[in-house]
């Protein structure tokens, strides 16, 4: 504990404008008013309360849409029967122009709500035991798990009721309520798919065995797109993960840094101690020599999204309902619960990729006659199955980018210009660079940004590459392009799925493909290749430099760029651009290179020069990297 102690001391000498925000009142305070609020108006809530307290039970004041406030509400683990749906999606119709959002944390919000609502709002979804307590800014969060809890052939350890449990230590009691530095999220998972992004949170219990016992392995110090680290920490029931669970936010509590709010996560008091700090003193606390770990049993990605449907232990059927960025409403809420009593078993779950599972249906093919499936799929086609976009513009003030229908607008238009009849692309958007989109972890993410345009400030995203769910305990993306144009984006996008569509074998993801075949290559490589394709089907030039399936420059930029030079040249003069080569060079460095404006009178003034710069006949004029040529290639 020593050597947090003096981690939190050299970070206490100030305090963020949060911090002292919160010793205006006890949040209980603003809650207990909200009617009197309704009464007087808008104009009555007190700036405190509107910017921070209200939030502490999931109350948001909205600057983009003025006066009107968000209702985020608390979904432990995703978990909602009939009832419950019934009275948000009325809720959301009556109140909230008919319009819900389904969240990458099991969650949904409701939107454009008047203060004068809200009372009545909140007394109609509590008596169906659901609220907002604690969704907000500096709690410990709703807990995620897999939908399929219990219910799933591939669940071990049914967890949700170890999740209520968990609840319990924290919802509700003042001591927990606002108290941490900065919002604390937390998953468990039972179950050998990983179906709720279970390494990425400040704190995760995911499946372990050791020595023959099925328990939880401890992961901590996630969050938005950034892995955890395994702490070392293996609990055998569920009492050990309570008493890790308790341990580990009374820490944060007690030494989390309270200065600079972009840097007060769990994540940056286990970079400043270590994790082997942290965990000695999880142990310390919690009074019990917690074992050391096993092996971490979640190793699968989950295909349900690609098969519209999966068997439950029952025999029975979880109905998957792709929601394209999760972008919902409350007819189609109340729709869903109607289904639900209908064809299933009353109960209903979100997932982490913004969509929803109707339990224990039955009779598959009669469920999706009904009008719901006309508006909504049940298996839609790779690009929208797994598509993920957080809030954006129009609802959230951090957004750069509208995001939301930027994603659909994508998904859409590769589904036109690439169709794709299997395969999986987990494409995650996220508005800004706090990441609410998990766009790190996606196999192609998007980032908001700005970009310019001769000078020209415009929409624009940063492409991410690679990130993975599993695999390695999840693996963080790579950036291929920075600043792109979002008008331009889904031409560099539309590469790389021409070459996943050439390439990918039977139903491979395009994770797989992504290993198999992109991995040879440089990540500066790959993001030139984007452009350089989308230049060239701009330009109407008909020639294919794509990827191979083997290279052997070794990630090495310059031998990348030299390869890509030769087959570029061959391609358009149908010879090589020199006689003989010794490996990534030309052998005789007398021979000249032939201009292949010469041989192809009519070729790109652009393509020219690149290709000059790429085999310049003086090794020493050539690229050597890529961001030497890609001015050469803007659209």
């Amino acid at each position: 504990m020593e050597a947090l102690q003096e981690a939190y001391d050299a970070r206490a000498k100030k305090l963020n404008k949060i911090e002292k925000v919160k010793e205006l009142k006890n949040p209980q305070e603003a809650f207990n008013v909200l009617e009197e609020y309704a009464k007087n108006g808008y104009a009555s809530i007190p700036d405190e309360d509107k910017k921070y307290f209200l939030k502490c039970f999931g109350i948001y004041d909205r600057p983009a849409t003025p006066e009107k406030f968000m209702l985020k509400l608390r979904i432990a683990g995703g978990f909602l029967n009939a009832d419950q749906a019934k009275v948000i999606g009325e809720c959301a119709k009556e109140f909230g122009q008919d319009y819900i959002d389904l969240t990458t944390r099991q969650q949904c919000e409701l939107r454009y709500l008047r203060i004068e609502d809200l009372p009545i709002i909140i007394k109609r979804l509590e008596a169906v035991g659901i609220d907002g307590y604690q969704t907000g800014v500096d709690n410990i969060r709703s807990i995620m798990c897999d939908p399929l809890d219990d219910m799933a052939f591939d669940n071990v350890l049914p967890s949700h009721k170890t999740l209520l449990k968990l609840q319990e230590t924290f919802l509700y009691n003042s001591e927990w309520i606002s108290t941490l530095p900065r919002k604390f999220n937390t998953a468990i998972t039972g179950s050998l798919s990983n179906r709720c992004n279970i390494f990425c949170h400040d704190c995760g219990f995911v499946l372990a065995q050791k020595d023959g016992v099925y328990g939880y392995n401890m992961y901590i110090g996630g969050k938005v797109g950034v892995v955890g680290k395994n702490a070392d920490i293996f609990l055998a029931n569920e009492d050990e993960v309570i008493k890790a669970f308790s341990s580990l936010t009374d820490i944060f509590k007690r030494f989390g840094f309270r200065d600079n709010r972009n840097k007060n996560r769990l994540h940056f008091l286990v970079k400043a101690v270590g994790i082997e700090a942290i965990t000695s003193a999880i142990r310390e606390n919690a009074g019990v020599d917690f074992a050391s770990a096993g092996e971490t049993m979640t190793k699968m990605d989950s295909n349900d999204s690609s098969q519209g449907k999966v068997q439950l232990r029952d025999g029975s059927f979880a109905l998957h309902v792709v929601v394209p960025s999760g972008i919902f409403s409350g007819s189609d809420m109340v729709a869903i619960s109607e289904l639900s009593k209908k064809y299933g078993n009353e109960q209903i779950r979100f997932d982490m990729e913004q969509s929803i599972y109707i339990l224990g249906v039955k009779d598959t093919d009669a469920i999706l006659t009904e009008p719901l499936f006309d508006k909504y799929k049940s298996l839609n086609t790779p690009y929208f199955n797994n598509l993920i976009a957080c809030a954006g513009t129009e609802h959230c003030p951090f957004g750069v980018i509208e995001n939301k229908n930027d994603a659909i607008n994508m998904a859409t238009y590769l589904d036109e210009k690439v169709p794709l009849v299997s395969g999986k692309i987990r494409m995650y958007w996220s508005a800004c660079i706090k990441g609410c989109g998990i766009h790190g972890l996606a196999d192609v993410g998007f980032e908001g940004c700005k970009a310019k345009i001769d000078g020209q400030t415009i929409d624009g995203v940063n492409i991410y590459l690679g990130g993975k769910l599993v695999s390695n305990d999840g693996v963080e993306g790579r950036t291929v392009v920075k600043s792109a144009p979002l008008k331009y984006a889904k031409y560099y996008v539309e590469t790389l799925m021409i070459e996943y569509q050439k390439y990918k074998k039977k139903s491979e993801s395009f994770e797989s493909f992504n290993d198999r075949i992109l991995n040879q290559y440089t990540y500066a490589n790959i993001g030139f290749m984007m452009k350089l394709g989308a230049y060239l089907r701009s330009k109407n030039i008909d020639i294919e430099v794509g990827f191979s399936q083997n290279t052997k420059t070794g990630k090495n930029e310059e031998f990348e760029i030299f390869e890509l030079g030769r087959k570029l040249y061959f391609k358009l003069a149908k010879k090589e651009a020199y006689s003989a080569y010794d490996r990534f060079t030309n052998i005789l460095k007398k021979e000249k290179l032939e201009n292949i404006k010469d041989i192809v009178p009519n070729c790109d003034e652009n393509i020219a020069i690149l290709l000059e710069k790429i085999l310049n006949q003086k090794e020493e004029n050539r690229a050597v990297v890529f961001s030497e040529l890609t001015d050469l290639i803007l659209l």
